[in-house]
């Protein structure tokens, strides 16, 4: 039996609208670093990494934005890493 973390981050009962994606959404409950002594040693890199790039990002570009409708993107639904196969933008 294998769990996957990331299922856990979109249970509707823990998460008003899971699938959304939310930047400004609180940190909370999710468990996208680990949990206990199972936690990533790196999480507070990893944090302040995507804050930075984030932050860079859409100051430099702050007109980026999704080139197709959300609902044309394509999800990798049965990968061990969930995701979009791929995320064309235009600004």
């Amino acid at each position: 039996m294998v769990v996957l973390g990331p299922a856990a981050n979109r249970d509707p009962e823990v998460f008003e609208r899971p699938d959304a994606f939310d930047p400004g959404r609180g940190g909370g409950r999710h468990l996208a670093f680990g949990v206990g002594r199972h936690r990533c040693l790196g999480h507070h890199l990893a944090r302040m990494e995507l804050r930075i790039v984030f932050d860079a990002l859409f100051r430099r570009l702050p007109g980026l934005r999704l080139a197709v409708p959300f609902d044309a993107l394509s999800f990798k639904e049965k990968a061990n890493i969930y995701g979009v196969r791929e995320l064309p933008v235009t600004w």
